[in-house]
């Protein structure tokens, strides 16, 4: 894949995610995709399958209230691209995650991601205070 069809590749994914496309998400991902979170995370764990970022997302949406998806910037080389990214919370009094996402490509697919957090604090108060209002 070319430097232009890898960031086009990775706009087309956060649309869908956005759309909640799930479909169109999975013809998207190699059969062994895998997505990685930290264990210093509420979600930590390592999801597999074309089901993964499926999988992900409803927990995340279920534990945490994300507001919104900033991204500021993607760069690619070779069979990789890192986007950095601001997740906003949908309490204002909580600071926004800082995290860059690395996407793994292989045969026109995408294979990997990994997130990557400045400081997992944000994620980690995002999750209580959903906590809190919820019960």
């Amino acid at each position: 894949m070319t430097a232009s069809e890898i960031e086009a590749f990775v706009d087309d994914l956060y649309a869908a995610t956005g759309a909640g496309d799930w479909d169109r998400i999975e013809t998207m991902l190699t059969d062994d995709f895998v997505v990685s979170e930290a264990d210093s995370l509420p979600m930590a764990g390592v999801y597999r399958g074309k089901g993964a970022l499926k999988e992900l997302y409803t927990k995340v949406f279920t534990i945490m209230d994300a507001a919104g998806l900033d991204r500021v910037q993607t760069t690619v080389g070779g069979d990789y691209a890192v986007t950095i990214l601001s997740i906003r919370f949908a309490d204002p009094s909580l600071a926004p995650a800082e995290i860059c996402e690395m996407f793994r490509f292989r045969d026109g697919k995408l294979c990997e991601i990994k997130p990557f957090y400045y400081d997992p604090a944000p994620v980690v108060a995002a999750c209580a205070a959903k906590q809190t209002t919820a019960g």
